[in-house]
């Protein structure tokens, strides 16, 4: 008897395990099918470059609906989660996350040009054997930062939603050179007099260009939240609101999820197909191995120890935890369109408090590059040994400091790294159009690389948590005590699971999962 109540019992958790993690399950399998379908397609069918673009249709589906709730679950998210911490603890929280994005980013960064200064990918090619795909991007270094602070300050809110301030240089025209006519010198003396002092000036031209400007929109809400969380009674329903919004965009990214494993699976076959030039991966092997081996380290050992440090728990549980965000930032390769998902696995599976996630993931996903910090001084260092350009002490800190800032100023979409790469290539003086070279291996590295900060974004909130855990507790028991506060935490009793409570928050629960320890040390 006891032997089938064990045999029972284990059925009932299989079941449990399976009911849990279908998703993650049927997504994982979506990867493998799909990466068997692209082979069997690329050698077996002759597909034109029209259907090609056809075969991957579900595939698009899938991006445009995850990036559809991007804009929503920002908006609501950053002004909800600002508004239910007061000013003091979300300029702390917001310190914190700072910190640690900064931290992370240069240490991914020396990590970085340790190993492909010990490598040395490029000493053993040179530039001539590997094929140039693509164009390089036509971007200054001051230009770029400037836009960066002009994109934090949006003119029109509305368009902001779909377009990005991006700045143009044109040319103005030489002033025309009078000569005198009195005295004429020789007519060569007046050309090379002519020619050396013309200098090249130019006029910027404000242009926009396609996508969300997701800074500009985190900057509005960060201060539209904190106004609403100060103007009390008034700003409750606009809370309750934006608290309403982000709960019906969850509600839609759990049935967008439900598609996710039909729409990974075309989208891998579909890029599979699209490959033309395998050949490039053996030539680039060395430099491939350098980036990934260098993610690898940062992602297993580095972030890890950080969190292990700091929350004193199991950091590999953690990354289970949110092993649906990662795999899905593998596959559609931008954070901004991981999101949704990070919200979700960040909240359910590693139980974050909501206020966190809410404050802390939408900045990670715009600013914490630490993948792609990584990746441009590997890239910028292989570039140098590719032209047998030897870099002294100061270059290398120029690089260091120019791929963090840079990787900062890249925003969450698709190959943004390829336009900070040039700025990285710039500040040291090496040829900006050499960036073509990396490009035809940058779609697949792009992809391990966005799973490493959208990890590094969800260790973040880990760690943001367990540091501001005493003034969320403060937060707690002050208002339990204030009644008046219309903010006030209520506590209500949660219908599925009665043994744990949730607080409400200006309107939006926020649950608790971890029981409140109140210790000698606490003001009250």
């Amino acid at each position: 008897m006891d032997m089938m109540g064990k045999k029972e019992r284990r059925g009932v958790n299989f079941k449990g395990l399976l009911k849990r993690n279908w998703l993650l399950i049927a997504t994982i399998i979506s990867v493998l099918l799909g990466i068997s379908l692209g082979v069997v397609v690329r050698e077996y069918a002759s597909l034109s470059h029209l259907h090609k673009q056809y075969f991957g249709f579900p595939g698009e589906i899938l991006m445009r609906m995850l990036k559809l709730v991007i804009l929503p679950l920002i908006i609501s998210s950053m002004i909800t989660g600002v508004a239910a911490l007061d000013s003091e603890v979300s300029g702390k929280i917001g310190l914190r996350a700072v910190v640690y994005y900064f931290s992370t980013t240069i240490i991914a960064v020396i990590l970085g040009i340790i190993l492909v200064m010990t490598i040395k990918p490029g000493v053993s090619q040179t530039a001539d054997h590997i094929d140039r795909t693509g164009t390089t991007p036509n971007v200054t270094t001051v230009d770029t930062l400037l836009d960066l602070i002009r994109n934090m300050f949006p003119e029109n809110l509305v368009q902001s939603c779909f377009q990005q301030y991006k700045t143009k240089r044109k040319e103005l025209d030489p002033p025309k050179v009078i000569v005198n006519a009195t005295a004429i010198p020789p007519l060569t003396t007046t050309i090379m007099a002519a020619m050396e002092n013309i200098t090249k000036d130019y006029k910027i031209i404000g242009t926009y260009s396609d996508g969300i400007n997701v800074l500009g929109l985190i900057v509005f809400c960060v201060a539209f939240g904190l106004v609403i969380g100060k103007m009390g009674d008034k700003g409750r329903i606009l809370l309750e609101f934006f608290d309403a919004l982000n709960e019906a965009t969850m509600k839609l990214v759990q049935i967008i999820m439900c598609y996710m494993p039909v729409g990974i699976l075309f989208l891998i076959a579909a890029k599979i197909i699209e490959v033309e030039d395998w050949e490039i991966f053996r030539k680039m092997g060395l430099y491939m191995v350098t980036v990934l081996s260098g993610l690898a380290i940062h992602a297993t050992i580095c972030l890890p120890l950080i969190f292990f440090v700091i929350v004193r728990k199991n950091p590999y549980t953690f990354t289970l935890g949110m092993a649906q965000a990662l795999v899905t930032a593998l596959m559609i390769s931008s954070s901004s369109a991981t999101l949704p998902v990070t919200f979700r696995c960040a909240e359910e599976n590693n139980r974050i408090d909501k206020r966190i996630t809410r404050f802390v993931l939408p900045v990670g996903a715009t600013i914490n590059m630490d993948g792609t910090a990584l990746y441009e001084a590997v890239a910028a260092i292989f570039i140098a040994q590719l032209n047998d350009y030897a870099l002294d002490v100061g270059q290398i800190v120029t690089i260091s400091i120019t791929a963090t800032v840079a990787s900062i100023g890249a925003a969450g979409v698709p190959n943004a790294g390829l336009v900070t790469m040039v700025i990285v290539l710039t500040a040291v003086g090496l040829p900006a159009s050499d960036v073509t070279l990396i490009v035809a291996v940058d779609w697949l590295l792009d992809r391990f690389r966005t799973m490493i900060n959208v990890l590094g974004d969800a260790y973040g909130a880990g760690i943001v948590q367990k540091l501001s855990k005493r003034e969320l507790e403060r937060m707690d028991l002050t208002s339990d005590v204030d009644v008046a506060n219309p903010f006030a935490l209520e506590a209500t009793l949660d219908d599925e699971e009665c043994e744990k409570k949730s607080y409400v928050n200006g309107g939006f629960t926020v649950d608790k999962t971890d029981a409140i320890s109140f210790t000698e040390t606490s003001q009250f």
